[in-house]
């Protein structure tokens, strides 16, 4: 338990401070393809031209993960907003925990392994073959099978799902090639590694917040059940697949590797699982299918007997998956634990696709509330369409509640997530992420206007760049083009920063206009609570304002 935080008399207002988490929107290094500054956004270059803001470190060292070279991602960017620290998160963790040799030491892989040594089974892995380091490594898994063909184990199978939106969208081969270079390097007498199963991440299996369980049933009729269509291996299928459905990589349908008719690696009863995914939003629902003993969701036919683990630990509240090969990060003090202490009454709010962010993220991998009489959770149903045929997304409708909220005179702090800059800005269709930013401004709009009514404060931000860096650029800072003469779309993050607007409609001079430079994201918290009136605790980031 925290105790309740002190109060600071500085700031008083009579409305609301509302965080506005505009997700995936950065500040671009280059003009072209920056889809945030060739939209048409009256309101937000308003505010831009009359309030005071700066830019936020919102990748690498600054929100915990290994090095400046990772992206930041929605994760960890809503872990450092909601925490107000820096904590190592899962790719660190993960990483130094097998550099170390701590993860092959440990009891869960150790189990895993004497399993499928003592029935000599399988060891399967699924997971998201990239370097993107947002949900996977590519490295992590390589260092994963050859530990385990050192430690005796004779057969492993590989259960790839194709990247495309963390890395290139159609740079599937780029990984897939060498990994199977690889496996076949390690093959002999004694080891048989395979990939046997694949598919886009869009697709199969990584789906999130319940929005559309039959990505869940596609991925275990894919690893399980291996009852996809078949090809004599991973690259014939992502070759022809491609060319077939014209999806890019994170779209693709699943496939199924065979021997003639023959299934190279269906997941049957005495194998044992790792799902190598180390980011938890989009491993639970899978995660639940091998371990529940009932499903409501779809029907298995098929639940194989196996020892399953995850790579951390998922969901710290509720325990999932009940076995897993690193701990995760530590989260603890959050921002919205510290309010609830002291009293201050909180709404969150966002569509299906970033509800997770706004509430268990932000809250530091934590389930549920602090305290149901201070806080209110809504949830916007998300649409289940590709997001470019919606890039508008659920904006108006979470803007309708927010400005109801704000209207009740009920709460202090309001927080809310647009997702369009980063759910729409990894399709890489530049349009729609136009569409999208336009979309999200004529909602900041509404926004200003009540806040006006109310007296209160806005507070714009990010948890990472997306939309701000659409197309793919060589190192001379050139956009590179497809044959056809159109730019190459890119579809991952951005390693840009992201903005921090105050919008305070009673401004009086009780803090300089002038706003700190050089900080990260995990400065919010801190300026948060200067305007609900506290000093924050004395270990969280610096705030972002200087009171006068």
């Amino acid at each position: 338990m925290v105790q309740p935080l002190k109060k600071n008399s500085t700031i008083s207002r009579k409305g609301p401070v509302v965080l506005v988490i505009m997700d995936g929107v950065g500040f671009g290094t280059y003009s072209e393809g920056d889809a945030v500054r060739q939209a048409h956004t009256e309101a937000l270059d308003a505010f831009y031209a009359s309030s005071p803001w700066t830019s936020l470190k919102a990748h690498g060292e600054a929100v915990g993960l290994p090095s400046d070279d990772d992206m930041g991602n929605s994760e960890v960017g809503h872990n450092a907003i909601g925490c107000g620290r820096v904590f190592a998160q899962g790719a660190k963790l993960v990483s130094q925990s097998i550099k170390s040799g701590a993860m092959f030491e440990g009891d869960t892989w150790n189990r895993l392994v004497d399993n499928v040594k003592s029935h000599d089974s399988s060891l399967h892995f699924i997971g998201l073959l990239s370097d993107g380091n947002v949900h996977s490594h590519v490295d992590n898994l390589r260092k994963m099978v050859s530990k385990a063909k050192e430690m005796g184990v004779r057969k492993v199978r590989i259960h790839a799902l194709l990247d495309g939106r963390d890395v290139g969208e159609v740079s599937a081969l780029e990984y897939f090639d060498p990994f199977e270079e690889f496996l076949v390097s390690l093959n002999d007498d004694t080891f048989d590694a395979k990939i046997a199963s694949g598919g886009g991440r869009m697709a199969i299996t990584m789906d999130r917040y319940n929005a559309n369980w039959s990505m869940v049933e596609e991925g275990w009729k894919t690893h399980v059940l291996a009852e996809q269509r078949k090809f004599p291996s991973a690259h014939e299928a992502i070759e022809t697949l491609r060319k077939e459905s014209g999806a890019i990589d994170q779209d693709l349908p699943p496939f199924v590797v065979a021997d003639g008719e023959e299934p190279v690696g269906p997941i049957v009863d005495h194998d044992s699982v790792i799902l190598f995914n180390f980011r938890g939003d989009r491993a639970l629902e899978i995660t639940k299918a091998f371990e529940a003993k009932e499903l409501t969701e779809f029907d298995r036919k098929r639940v194989p007997d196996v020892e399953y683990a995850g790579m951390m630990e998922y969901d710290g509240d509720l325990h999932v998956p009940s076995q897993y090969l690193v701990s995760p990060p530590q989260i603890d003090r959050t921002m919205a634990e510290y309010l609830c202490a002291s009293g201050v009454k909180q709404f969150s709010i966002s569509e299906t696709q970033k509800f997770g962010h706004v509430t268990y993220f932000f809250n530091g991998n934590r389930s549920g509330m602090f305290d149901s009489s201070l806080e209110t959770y809504v949830e916007i149903p998300s649409d289940i369409v590709p997001f470019e045929q919606r890039p508008w997304m659920k904006t108006a409708e979470i803007t309708d509640a927010v400005i109801k909220a704000i209207r009740s005179g009920e709460y202090d702090l309001i927080k809310l997530n647009y997702p369009n800059g980063d759910m729409v800005g990894h399709t890489g269709i530049y349009q729609a992420v136009i569409c999208s930013m336009e979309a999200m401004d004529l909602q900041l709009a509404r926004l200003k206007k009540v806040i006006d009514e109310v007296g209160g404060v806005l507070l714009l931000t990010a948890d990472h760049g997306n939309a701000d860096d659409m197309f793919e650029h060589n190192k001379k800072g050139e956009v590179q083009y497809k044959e056809n003469g159109s730019p190459k779309a890119k579809t991952s993050h951005s390693l840009n920063p992201v903005p921090f607007i105050i919008y305070d409609s009673e401004y009086s001079g009780e803090y300089e206009t002038k706003l700190k430079e050089g900080l990260g994201i995990s400065s919010i918290p801190a300026t948060i609570m200067n305007f609900l009136g506290f000093d924050p605790p004395e270990d969280y980031d610096q705030s972002i304002v200087n009171l006068t």
